[in-house]
């Protein structure tokens, strides 16, 4: 029930324009609606990231990022089937109508299905996907806990508190095209 309570309170932050922080497989993520421009400009000047590198789509399923990426070969979604839900992030050909504040200088977007049971249900009752970045100001260390989150991350008023499973380190990005490991 306190979960329940927690995520709903989480997406209403969501649908309001806000900037959450949220656990994931590594380490707390800040998100936002990805669709709402003011949002995502918000993201960028509180993690004080250059708009240029672009921002991490995370989802509960395949179809939650269907509107953000463009068609791909039956090889390639073979390829994301076996690794998905899971830590790692992929980078696709992006559709036509996601914001530069999103894909940053790139045609291409970075995106993942997580396997984190929270994060999950964070973004099935948000109804779709959501930003996911290291929540943390750019260049310092990335919060792994909701007391971190709040130290270094003020402004960030909707902490999802929970744990950070798994990996040590950042989740693995590769170029669904070429194979190429990124991070």
């Amino acid at each position: 029930m306190k979960s329940n309570w927690k995520i709903r309170q989480a997406v209403k932050a969501l649908k309001q324009g806000e900037v959450i922080a949220y656990p994931t497989e590594a380490v707390y993520g800040l998100g936002c609606d990805p669709w709402n421009e003011h949002a995502v400009q918000k993201l960028l000047t509180i993690k004080q990231r250059d708009w240029q590198k672009g921002l991490i789509i995370i989802a509960a399923d395949f179809n939650q990022l269907q509107d953000f990426i463009a068609t791909l070969p039956a090889k390639t979604l073979q390829l994301l089937e076996k690794s998905w839900p899971g830590p790692e992030t992929w980078v696709l050909p992006v559709s036509t109508h996601v914001s530069d504040n999103v894909t940053g200088q790139h045609d291409t977007i970075a995106v993942r299905v997580t396997a984190h049971t929270q994060t999950v249900e964070l973004c099935r009752a948000f109804g779709g996907a959501i930003i996911s970045t290291s929540a943390n100001i750019t260049g310092l260390r990335a919060a792994t806990t909701v007391k971190q989150v709040r130290w270094q991350l003020p402004e960030v008023t909707t902490v999802l508190s929970g744990s950070c499973v798994g990996s040590a380190q950042p989740t693995v990005i590769r170029n669904a095209q070429t194979g190429e490991k990124i991070r």
